[in-house]
């Protein structure tokens, strides 16, 4: 048996009186006409001649905010999906019994409006309430205006109430689609045509991470969900889909934190006869088109920092930034040994599958990452953990391989892709032995793209990008959770 608070009897019963004067409790269609923002931006600069002049009538319909009540008038404040309008509603105006059902009613109930705009004596943009529904009773009370939520952990798990109270949190949520929009129009310009794979796969690729896994019942098969998109994309490739995206949902059964969610959202793209340059000038691109689109301008301030997303982001090699960082170059170290030995010098720890490459990225992971404000492609990773990309023709020991990284976060990873099935099937049976060695996150063998590599693809640059982290850094959002509307939360005890 639920038990109710005070308020929430007291709203229970008003209900009840709502629906003896005949009325839905909870409401019907209601024609709107117009929302708050735009009729602030379409009638804010009038004057109180002008507007009673013109006769302005608007329907809205949100969410009492406010209420101060005055006897036979009184004001509140209604909120819609852009913001927050005032009402003046007056007895003289509206029937004595739409009168009394607007003084029943709650902060946090859903109401139509129709009526004229005008000043009031403070000069704010108002509308004078002709015609009051009652659309929605509220029978929970919202939280006290000035805290909302003060629990961070119930902001997430009542997003609903957040979105509410937390103006905040309504332009992140705005935000986010208003980005990925900007991402598909400006691919879709670029003659890119945006796809959907499967999301279960029999095949663990296309990325270096741990899987969910679950059951296909009909079949009687385990199947993971992907950990990325990338080897379907390429698939496409090979039959002829010369330019192709896909903007979907990832899951990786790792670790959570500020950057990490089990289940986040990616593009992935893939240009034929394209390459890591290619690769390099769309992703700029992307991330510069994104900020000029929302935030009107190439600033941001993040994380304590100030930066630009301006196009012309730099463009330099990973052991070249060691170099910078620690005097050290491995394009002189020449054997796994004298690497081993230049890790334990330098305290970088290794393990048991460790190759050269391992250890290079291990010494950027340590002495670098954190320390990249502004946005850099760095490139070059070497070929034990880029096993779809193509190798450095100069250096075999290297890939054709970007990582962008602003403010010590990666935001995208490129290739010009390996296209050689022999290479391919070397690279996929090193991974199985990476597996043996015990390195969970290793590949599995999949055959059925080394056949498609067979047939022949041609060459070609890919890109992946996290979205969810690019709307933190363009909203200034400090917590991946404030940018994923419902983020994997802990179960109440």
């Amino acid at each position: 048996m639920r038990e109710f608070s005070e308020q929430e009897l007291v709203r229970r019963e008003k209900l009840e009186k709502i629906r003896e004067r005949g009325i839905d409790p909870f409401g019907q269609k209601y024609l709107i006409s117009d929302f708050s923002l735009n009729i602030k931006d379409k009638y804010g600069h009038l004057t109180h001649e002008e507007l009673e002049e013109k006769n302005i009538l608007v329907s809205v319909a949100g969410r009492i905010m406010f209420i101060r009540k005055m006897g036979k008038a009184s004001f509140f404040s209604l909120k819609d999906k852009l913001g927050n309008i005032q009402v003046y509603i007056s007895i003289n105006d509206v029937k004595e019994d739409t009168y009394s059902l607007f003084k029943s009613a709650d902060i946090g109930d859903i109401v139509g409006v129709k009526g004229y705009l005008m000043l009031t004596g403070t000069g704010e943009l108002t509308i004078k309430c002709m015609e009051y529904t009652h659309l929605v009773k509220a029978l929970k009370p919202l939280p006290e205006k000035y805290h909302g939520l003060s629990d961070v952990e119930e902001r997430f798990r009542r997003r609903y109430v957040d979105l509410i109270m937390n103006d905040d949190a309504r332009r992140i949520a705005f935000a986010r689609p208003k980005i990925i929009r900007t991402i598909q129009h400006y691919l879709d310009n670029l003659g890119y045509v945006e796809v959907e794979t499967p999301i279960l796969g029999t095949i663990l690729g296309g990325a270096a991470a741990r899987p969910f896994v679950t059951h296909q019942n009909a079949l009687n098969i385990d199947m993971y969900l992907r950990i990325a998109t990338e080897l379907n994309l390429k698939r496409l490739l090979v039959g002829g889909m010369d330019a192709v995206y896909e903007i979907g949902r990832i899951f990786r059964n790792e670790g959570m934190d500020r950057k990490h969610n089990p289940e986040f959202t990616t593009i992935e793209l893939y240009k034929a006869f394209s390459d890591l340059e290619g690769m390099m000038d769309i992703t700029e691109g992307i991330v510069s088109t994104c900020a000029m689109e929302l935030n009107g301008t190439y600033e941001t301030d993040f994380l304590g920092h100030h930066i630009s997303l301006a196009p012309g982001f730099r463009r330099v090699h990973m052991v070249d930034l060691i170099k910078e960082k620690t005097g050290i170059d491995f394009f002189q170290v020449k054997s796994v040994e004298e690497a081993k030995k230049l890790a334990l010098e330098n305290h970088v720890e290794i393990e048991s599958h460790f190759g050269y490459g391992h250890i290079v990225n291990a010494f950027f992971e340590k002495f670098v990452e954190d320390t990249i404000i502004e946005p850099t492609f760095v490139f070059g990773h070497p070929i034990e953990i880029s096993p779809l990309a193509k190798k450095d023709p100069n250096d075999p020991r290297f890939t054709q391989r970007f990582e962008l990284f602003i403010l010590g976060s990666e935001y995208a990873n490129a290739f010009t892709e390996l296209n050689d099935p022999i290479d391919q099937m070397e690279r996929f049976e090193s991974q199985l032995k990476e597996r043996e060695l015990g390195n969970e996150e290793a590949n599995d063998m999949d055959m059925d793209f080394v056949e498609a590599l067979e047939y022949g693809m041609p060459p070609a640059g890919g890109m992946g990008m996290g979205i969810d982290r690019l709307v933190m850094l363009l909203t200034g959002s400090e917590t991946i959770r404030e940018v994923i509307l419902f983020p994997l939360m802990k179960p109440r005890d």
